[in-house]
């Protein structure tokens, strides 16, 4: 069996649908979506259609619940720019995800970590930057989870992580954003340090499973432009480059 691992679309339309041609030509047998689906100042209408209309599994991610529950004055600026994009149909979607996907095989997909969708699970903030926790730091923050293999998400860096004695733990990364910055304390950046879409292949034989880290080409410049047309010019860097801006 083969899953493809999606995340943190983030209302990048033009990548969801290069790694949608992608994926085709891979011969998947099915899709997972760990959240962040649409937030972003891109296209979250457009990306909410498209994934309402292709049915996958999908948890909901911190984005997600924030654009779906809070009140628009409540939101940070790139909520806020969705919130006022999408219509009651496309807010009650993303509303209506689930947390916590359990998937046949022993596979669980989460988008942060078990208790909270807006931690991260793989990596620490240090020096203002996200690096990879300890194994143990990892385990102590799945708890009482008991899985074969964990799917997570939210810090849009591709990881695989056999922790010793547990499960594997597999981010595959971000289909639409692939830097930001986080100013809320400790302040830090996350930077895959190139524009293409990310996501993440698993092949599952009997007892073994392998992981493909992905990466897609796309018109990212076509992206930056979006953003930029939208006053996000933070985002176009980011999204033409794969870092943030300096300074």
């Amino acid at each position: 069996m083969r899953i493809a691992v999606l995340a943190d679309i983030h209302g990048n339309h033009l990548a969801l649908r290069a790694v949608r041609a992608d994926l085709a030509r891979r011969a998947v047998d099915g899709v997972v979506n760990l959240g962040d689906c649409v937030s972003g100042p891109l296209w979250p209408a457009e990306t909410a259609d498209a994934l309402m209309a292709l049915g996958w599994p999908t948890v909901r991610g911190n984005h997600d619940r924030w654009v779906s529950s809070l009140a628009p004055s409540a939101m940070g600026a790139t909520d806020a720019f969705t919130h006022a994009r999408l219509d009651e149909r496309q807010r009650g979607w993303l509303d209506g995800l689930p947390g916590t996907l359990h998937l046949d095989g022993g596979i669980v997909g989460i988008h942060g970590t078990p208790s909270d969708d807006n931690a991260y699970l793989l990596e620490e903030v240090e020096g203002g930057r996200l690096v990879e926790a300890s194994a143990g730091a990892v385990q102590a923050r799945l708890g009482s989870l008991d899985t074969r293999v964990l799917l997570c998400a939210h810090s849009h860096r591709p990881a695989v992580v056999q922790l010793p004695g547990g499960p594997l733990v597999v981010n595959p990364g971000s289909v639409g954003c692939p830097a930001y910055s986080d100013t809320t304390e400790p302040s830090h950046r996350s930077e895959a340090r190139s524009p293409h879409a990310r996501y993440a292949i698993l092949a599952i034989d009997e007892g073994r499973v392998a992981v493909d880290l992905c990466t897609v080409a796309y018109d990212w410049q076509a992206a930056a432009d979006a953003a930029a047309a939208n006053g996000r010019l933070d985002w176009a860097h980011a999204l033409r480059t794969g870092f943030m801006p300096q300074g």
